[in-house]
């Protein structure tokens, strides 16, 4: 068995024209990818570095992140479910925020899975979640906003994230893409 976690990732192509939505979850779809991406071909223990001496970011942490916003935004907030999150460790910091414990001894094949599930979920909500984008959802860290903002939220989360993963990256073995 291999001890690659992210075999070949294939990023599909995005939609530059038709619906409004179909963009949008087009372009959900190659973040997804993209940040798979800048996983692939690595080791567990590769997964788990901490490349930047300066921070305790690591692409597994970013992955355990990533499917908690899939989870949190498409099944909590746009479809009104009380999603299942896999039981990560996790700490309180000084401000009382709850954030991922990169000491999590959960394999990254295993956070991988999970990941992959999270997607996976939020493409089965996604038609019906988003048949009115001008809803209003309650949204307890922003206000209550339309499914228009949350698309764009998650969006803009996989775009913050994409760029982490890309430093992260090529600080362990100098690879670099787009």
């Amino acid at each position: 068995m291999s001890d690659i976690v992210v075999e070949k990732i294939v990023r599909p192509e995005r939609t530059l024209s038709g619906s409004w939505l179909e963009v949008i979850a087009s372009n959900l779809d190659h973040h997804r990818a993209t940040f798979l991406w800048k996983c692939e071909g690595l080791s567990d223990a590769q997964l788990r570095q901490r490349p930047l001496e300066s921070s305790a970011l690591t692409l597994l942490g970013l992955m355990r992140h990533l499917q908690g916003v899939e989870r949190a935004w498409f099944q909590r907030t746009l479809a009104g479910a009380t999603p299942r999150f896999f039981p990560y460790r996790t700490y309180v910091n000084a401000a009382g925020d709850e954030w991922y414990d990169e000491s999590d001894p959960t394999s990254a094949r295993d956070v991988y899975e999970d990941y992959l599930t999270a997607c996976a979920e939020s493409r089965q909500v996604f038609a019906q979640a988003t048949a009115d984008p001008a809803r209003i959802v309650p949204n307890p860290e922003f206000g209550d906003a339309a499914v228009r903002f949350v698309l764009q939220h998650v969006i803009e989360e996989y775009a913050r994230h994409v760029g982490h993963a890309d430093l992260l990256r090529e600080a362990i073995d100098g690879s670099v893409g787009e």
